[in-house]
């Protein structure tokens, strides 16, 4: 799993069939620090995100065990949408 922020989106009119009706979103790559690592990936929302908003995401074989994307040629899932993390007992708190 990784960290990222929803940047932006991506509108395909002609694509699969088994991906209609799912909404995909850029993520840019976050280090822990909320830093930009370089790097976007494509993602299928499974959890409502927004613009601006840090989220998990996950990718490889995992991104295919969310009910919304179970069997289905995506690559990258968003699972969550990130509240607060702590690192060495210092919380970073994003709601």
């Amino acid at each position: 799993m990784k960290l990222g922020r929803v940047v932006g989106s991506l509108v395909a009119t002609r694509k699969d069939p088994s991906l209609e009706s799912l909404t995909l979103l850029i993520v840019e790559n976050l280090s822990t620090t909320l830093e930009r690592e370089g790097g976007y990936v494509v993602a299928v929302d499974s959890v409502g995100a927004g613009s601006g908003e840090v989220v998990l995401y996950a990718t490889g074989s995992s991104a295919r065990l969310t009910a919304v994307t179970k069997d289905r040629p995506v690559d990258a899932v968003i699972m969550a949408i990130v509240d607060s993390f702590d690192i060495d007992a210092r919380v970073t708190k994003l709601a």
